[in-house]
């Protein structure tokens, strides 16, 4: 029987996220089906919901970062049982066959992963236009290949950003060989850029955050960096020229990023998380000089985000939260827009009305 679903959705670009009623599939073989308790607010869920983006459907049920228990699983599956404490991320499928998927790198499916939500849904959840739908929900079943176990060491409400914010943050320091001595910068402080500043850190590397203003100096500091750069400081960038191996670009709106890439060493790179809708100029000149790069990188496989996800257990990592009521989502949206939350919202979905 299909499991009675109750969500927040956005139902129009110009219209706040309402309740929504929706019915999820009942497990099948290699399914497991999840009592939702947390779902981060992640700043792509705002570009998808005003429709950003372009190509949004609605309703639709955003939320990618989810943390739950096992209620239920189907019959050929072997790694999970009730009362597990699971998460999912960004995906829920992918073809299995392509190349980058054989190779444990799913996010980067030829054909193109199925997403947590908006994706058109291949096993044809009951709901309007057959998309997937996505965490700001009470339940959803999920096939057992993309469902992640979470360690019991790390509490579930602090734990499901990882699932995003975590993984993003930590695939590119990985894949980009950060370790004892880098030297890595974080670009902006949010979502994104404290969980980079936090897993560079307990890598070993010397992490710089370069922010706007200082306001948020002493927590770059607390969560493990060693130096604070105000980038409209035009003495203090010249003064870190060529100074970073790696330099973690988080920030999700427009800005400028060619006066970045000085501050890269000899073949260092810059990486490009933020979800951005418009282009930013980048000049040959300062990359041919140092054969420096930019560079983009989407979340992780299903692999590597277990990798994280036991790498934050080991070390101690969870995201700052705070914890928002379903009712709240377009107040924390609207604050969103202006920066204001440290460092990530969560829903607790035991406060669904």
């Amino acid at each position: 029987m299909p499991i009675a679903t109750r969500a927040f959705a956005a139902v129009a670009a110009d219209k706040p996220l309402e309740p929504y009623r929706f019915d999820r599939r009942d497990p099948g073989p290699d399914d497991v089906a999840i009592e939702i308790k947390y779902c981060g607010v992640c700043h792509s869920d705002l570009h998808i919901a005003k429709n950003d983006l372009g190509g949004t459907r609605y309703p639709i049920v955003p939320g990618h970062e989810i943390a739950g228990l096992v209620t239920a699983v189907g019959g050929n599956v072997s790694r999970f049982k009730v009362g597990d404490r699971v998460g999912v991320g960004c995906m829920v499928d992918s073809c299995r066959t392509c190349a980058a998927c054989q190779e444990g790198e799913e996010q980067y499916c030829v054909p193109g992963m199925t997403q947590t939500y908006g994706s058109a849904d291949p096993l044809g959840e009951p709901v309007s236009q057959a998309i997937t739908q996505g965490g700001y929900s009470d339940r959803i079943t999920v096939n057992q290949d993309f469902v992640l176990r979470i360690p019991d060491s790390l509490p579930l409400d602090a734990a499901a950003p990882l699932l995003c914010a975590g993984i993003t943050t930590y695939s590119p320091l990985r894949h980009w060989n950060v370790g004892e001595g880098s030297k890595v910068a974080v670009v902006g402080l949010g979502g994104l850029g404290h969980m980079a500043v936090k897993l560079a850190h307990a890598m070993g590397a010397e992490v710089t955050v370069l922010s706007t203003s200082d306001r948020k100096k002493a927590d770059a500091e607390r969560m493990g960096a060693k130096h604070f750069l105000i980038n409209s400081d035009k003495a203090a960038m010249q003064a870190a020229a060529e100074k970073f191996d790696l330099i973690i670009n988080t920030v999700s709106a427009t800005h400028e990023i060619a006066g970045h890439l000085n501050l890269l060493a000899r073949d260092g790179t810059m990486v490009m998380l933020g979800l951005t809708t418009e282009g930013m100029p980048v000049f040959a000149m300062p990359l041919l000089w140092r054969r420096r790069a930019v560079a983009g990188s989407l979340i992780g496989g299903i692999r590597e985000t277990q990798e994280m996800l036991d790498f934050c257990a080991e070390h101690g990592i969870a995201c700052d939260i705070e914890t928002i009521a379903p009712d709240q989502i377009n107040e924390a949206y609207a604050r969103m827009e202006k920066s204001d939350v440290r460092y990530r919202f969560v829903i607790d979905m035991a406060k669904m009305a």
